[in-house]
């Protein structure tokens, strides 16, 4: 037999040594548990003090061989090689996807699934940061659970929350899912008081002192919730975007020369006689494109697309670009702009305003007189736009009012058509979800909601900006066809298969048929459905659906093309002031300018930069509809107990989803407030009710009363009324509406 190690005695003292081996024995026995010292005192069966357990428990964490979780909580500490049973462990790295639950899936490179992982295995790991995780497959399951072993990169370490003094320090207890509390001593709070909304920078992740509690220090004072300001700042921070820009980065910004220099404009096509203009929202004050228009002796037409220089100013390695490519996006808010360059740049610089001489990088086309496109030339420039148009004012020269460059204009319309014509022959999907927009008092607070229309002059510039973006693409990827030119692309694969089945069902239960038998159809049926939505409100409703079935644009160095637009390549190149993805494409498209002169940037660089701007882009996105939630609510909350016409846009269990007919204001009426039970469908798509089976079905139009808004939660309470109460509340004079009539332009965004 063999030689069994002694066991200690049953209520038993052990020394230090001892104790730390004991201890470190149960967690391993037990490598799942989460124990404190007086649990692990109990399942030993010793009589060593509290005390005394503490600081072995101490000495471990010490040693790597424990963590600690806070309020005096420990897990054993896996070694990155092995499990704890030091056999077929499994470990993969990927990055941290946080659900509304507070659970997570870990994203790995080569995994077909990602990893699920529950709240309390997550460790101290946030939503973003890079993780290694140890990985099982529970008996009778097929898809993979994890836990987190170790956080290998932080995506963040700025946070928002709120400050609650004790006696000697105070606790920052974060907006996470789920809340974590961060230790700041009293001298690292500036100004703030306790109940103020701050943010707070975390210093140490592994905590000190008896809570255990990861440490920081306050970088910024809010105040009181409650604001709207404080409401849209805590909306960018919690994406992970951060208010100010760094003193360094500012200051190179001031420096920077204001005068165009002689020898600047010697070097650059000379393109300020011109006739040049811009066109952009009202509230504009970054003007990154504009364009130029003349007609040549022989009849062709030279049209330019102008883009401000962002790579003249921002140097490639400096603290500004560094800056910039952390950043990767401006932020665009109901009520504000978070800009990714400072605004010295932005507004000023390489803002291309009417009546100055600015520097930008151009793309200019030639077109025949049967506008087919028969030069192109992209290169440095130098302009003066002798006119800034907002989108009312040019839309109302394309609608026949006379006006300046009245030709000029129309002309370009009639060349954008011809472009946005050849885009759908060639497989473009027009499928657009609405834009809400608002108008707000001095105060920021909504007074009217309404949904963007777009005319022809948004329309004109959209296609000018595609057909520029498409024709950088194409120059690099034809330029490289022997030898690869690594650049950044902006694609957009085919559409999930099994999704798109599935909207073909809800489109059909609805009356829409659609064909799915290739992506080219695909295509086809998704522009039908555009037009037929057009008419049929319920169609309009499959519109998110449809998205949805769609996989999302990000940028790479692996060109697959873009689906949606129909183009073989696509990049960014039109908004530098806004997108960092359009910086790198001007500079890997200037050092390839010219015959024989190729440059093959590090291409795994490039990709791990890709990878960050898509992923600044989606907290951008993310950022956005948050705020326009915010007010949606916000707004709503003045109308309570007023009646809106509105369609059904959901339906589960518990009751229908109303999206409100002009605001697209979205809220839930619950079944539980209606004189009979529902019977919800298996599709999801209709209900029928239990004692009048009467039946109501996505789409359909329905009145309801608003009963209570939650701005806390964004969520929004709404009474279905019925055909009998509705007549009623109709003949009582208390048929409240959106004030939804209004129409405005807002900014464009080409996929």
């Amino acid at each position: 037999m063999s030689k069994k190690r002694k066991s200690k005695k049953t209520g038993s003292k052990l020394s230090s040594h001892q104790l730390q081996r004991e201890l470190l024995n149960l967690f391993q026995r037990n490598p799942k548990k989460r124990l404190n010292p007086k649990q692990a005192a109990r399942k030993l069966k010793i009589t060593n003090s509290k005390d005394s357990v503490q600081a072995a428990l101490d000495k471990l964490v010490e040693d790597k061989k424990l963590h600690p979780l806070g309020d005096y909580l420990y897990k054993l500490r896996y070694q990155e090689e092995q499990s704890s049973n030091g056999k077929d462990a499994t470990f993969y790295e990927g990055t941290v996807d946080m659900t509304r639950s507070g659970d997570a899936y870990i994203v790995c490179e080569g995994l077909e699934n990602d990893v699920h992982v529950s709240s309390k295995y997550l460790e101290s790991a946030m939503n973003g940061d890079k993780v290694r995780i140890r990985t099982w497959t529970p008996r009778g399951r097929r898809k993979p659970e994890g836990e987190v072993v170790k956080v290998l990169e932080r995506s963040r370490e700025h946070f928002l929350g709120t400050l609650w003094l004790y006696p000697g320090h105070a606790i920052v207890t974060l907006d996470t899912n789920p809340p974590m509390d961060v230790a700041v001593e009293l001298g690292n709070i500036k100004e703030a008081q306790d109940g103020h909304r701050v943010v707070v920078r975390i210093e140490d992740w592994e905590g000190k002192g008896k809570f255990k509690h990861p440490q920081g220090v306050v970088t910024t004072v809010l105040g009181l919730a409650g604001s709207n300001d404080i409401e849209m700042k805590s909306i960018l921070i919690n994406n992970g975007f951060e208010l100010d820009f760094p003193e360094e980065v500012l200051r190179e910004s001031e420096y920077l020369p204001t005068r165009i220099s002689s020898e600047e404009i010697a070097h650059r096509l000379d393109m300020r006689e011109v006739t040049t203009f811009t066109i952009d929202p009202e509230t504009a004050k970054d003007f990154d494109d504009a364009l130029s228009i003349r007609e040549l002796e022989n009849g062709e037409t030279e049209i330019g697309v102008h883009i401000a220089d962002v790579t003249h100013y921002v140097k490639e390695g400096t603290p500004l670009d560094k800056e910039a490519l952390r950043r990767s996006t401006s932020v665009y808010l109901v009520d504000r702009v978070l800009p990714m360059l400072p605004e010295r740049l932005s507004n000023d610089l390489c803002s291309l305003r009417p009546n100055e001489d600015r520097l930008a990088y151009s793309a200019i086309f030639v077109f025949d007189k049967g506008m087919k496109i028969i030069n192109r030339w992209f290169g440095r420039t130098v302009i003066h736009s002798d006119r800034r148009f907002s989108y009312n004012e040019a839309q109302q020269v394309l609608e026949g009012h006379s006006g300046e460059l009245a030709n000029e204009l129309r002309h370009l319309n009639k060349i954008a058509k011809h472009l946005r014509r050849q885009r759908f022959k060639n497989g473009a999907i027009n499928f657009e979800s609405d834009e809400v927009q608002f108008r707000l008092d001095e105060a920021g607070s909504p007074i009217e909601v309404f949904v963007k229309e777009r005319k022809d002059a948004h329309l004109l510039i959209e296609d000018f900006m595609l057909l520029a973006n498409k024709e950088v693409a194409t120059y690099i990827a034809m330029k490289g066809r022997n030898e690869e030119i690594p650049f950044i692309y902006r694609v957009h694969d085919e559409p999930n298969e099994e999704k798109v089945e599935e909207l073909a069902r809800f489109a059909r239960e609805l009356g829409f048929e659609m064909n799915i038998s290739s992506p080219i159809e695909i295509a086809r049926s998704y522009n039908r459905l555009a037009d037929a939505a057009e008419k049929d409100p319920g169609l309009k409703l499959l519109s998110p659906i449809a998205i949805r079935t769609m996989a999302k644009a990000v940028y790479t160095s692996e060109n697959i093309g873009h689906y949606g637009l129909g183009f073989n390549y696509y990049t960014h190149f039109t908004s530098p002031i806004r997108r960092y993805s359009d910086v790198l494409s001007h500079r890997l498209l200037d050092k390839n300018l010219g015959k024989g002169q190729f440059f093959r940037a590090n291409k795994v660089k490039l990709e791990e930069e890709c990878k960050h701007i898509s992923q600044q882009e989606r907290r951008a996105t993310d950022a956005e509809r948050e705020s326009v939630k915010y007010k949606q609510v916000e707004y709503i909350e003045k109308h309570i107990g007023e009646v809106f016409t509105g369609y059904i846009s959901g339906i589960i269990e518990m009751g229908i989803f109303v999206e409100l007919k002009d605001s697209r204001i979205e809220g839930m009426a619950p079944f539980q407030n209606l004189d009979e039970p529902m019977e919800v469908a298996d599709s999801r798509l209709r209900i029928k009710g239990a004692y009048s089976g009467k039946e109501y079905k996505m789409g359909q139009e329905i009145r309801v009363r608003i009963v209570r808004a939650d701005l806390a939660k964004r969520q929004i309470e709404m009474d279905w009324i019925r055909e009998e109460e509705d007549k009623e509340a109709v003949a009582a004079g208390s048929n409240g509406k959106s004030k939804g009539s209004r129409r405005g332009g807002g900014r464009r965004r080409p996929s």
